[in-house]
């Protein structure tokens, strides 16, 4: 990654949250400490960021911490080093002109940090994503038309002739509640009502989940898994999740913190 564009991801990175650690921002773009420190420094001189005692933090910090509502900020915390591996994965399957489509999830939010030095057409129904690409990229974003439900900050409607239904993409990147034998599952009626609309846009589907979502279970199925073209997920996935995808003839990408990709390719 050229140097203007880790300053970019940097740069973005200090917006998400207080103070973004050396660690995360290696993670982030793939660069040593070293580099990273020095990044740090030349921004800091700059003043495009505050240099803090391990890390970095915005000139100006978010007004919230995170992201508004409670459950996303917590799912937010939870296994980030998997779920930052995983949109890294996500987004290397872009090429800059692209339009997608990026439904609302801690995971799926991940991707906004590489996305940064891309210029792709963006459709998404997170808020969140949405806002941070418009401030700190140069990718172009479309939101879906509905409310915007503050928990868990995504934009919902229930009317079948919003904007959505103008949109076409190559891909879509989402991530989910549970992921079985049966299929995608979420937990509520109207997600999968609008996500289901979203679906019907994509040429591909492309989910997003940590292994831990493997044993998860809802009570609904927001689509077969034979409409899944590709799931990315770490490497602590079950073999038996792995052999379940084989069968449905889901390409399997494995990511893990580390930085190193492998695939396996559907039968």
């Amino acid at each position: 990654m050229h140097e203007k564009e880790r300053h970019r991801v940097i740069l973005s990175a200090v917006q998400d949250r207080p103070v973004v650690t050396v660690v995360d921002l290696c993670s982030l773009t793939g660069a040593s400490e070293a580099t990273i420190r020095r990044d740090i420094s030349n921004l800091h001189m700059q003043q495009k960021l505050r240099r803090v005692r391990g890390g970095a933090e915005a000139m100006t910090p978010p007004q919230f911490v995170g992201l508004a509502g409670r459950p996303f900020a917590v799912n937010e915390t939870l296994r980030i080093k998997e779920k930052q591996a995983i949109a890294r994965a996500a987004v290397g399957m872009c090429e800059d002109g692209d339009s997608i489509i990026i439904n609302g999830g801690t995971t799926t939010f991940q991707m906004v940090h590489p996305l940064a030095s891309r210029r792709l057409q963006v459709f998404t129904n997170s808020f969140p994503i949405a806002e941070h690409l418009l401030k700190h990229s140069k990718n172009t974003v479309m939101l879906s038309g509905g409310a915007i439900y503050r928990e868990q900050n995504i934009i919902l409607s229930p009317f079948d002739n919003d904007v959505t239904r103008n949109f076409y993409a190559r891909r879509m990147f989402m991530g989910a509640q549970g992921l079985s034998a049966i299929g995608l599952m979420e937990a509520d009626p109207l997600l999968i009502q609008a996500e289901q609309k979203l679906i019907g846009q994509a040429d591909e589907l492309v989910v997003l989940v940590d292994s831990s979502k493997f044993s998860q279970r809802s009570s609904l199925v927001l689509c077969p898994l034979e409409r899944i073209s590709t799931v990315i997920t770490d490497d602590g996935i079950p073999d038996n999740a792995a052999a379940m995808l084989e069968a449905a003839g889901v390409k399997l990408v494995v990511a893990n913190s580390g930085g190193i990709q492998s695939e396996e390719a559907a039968s």
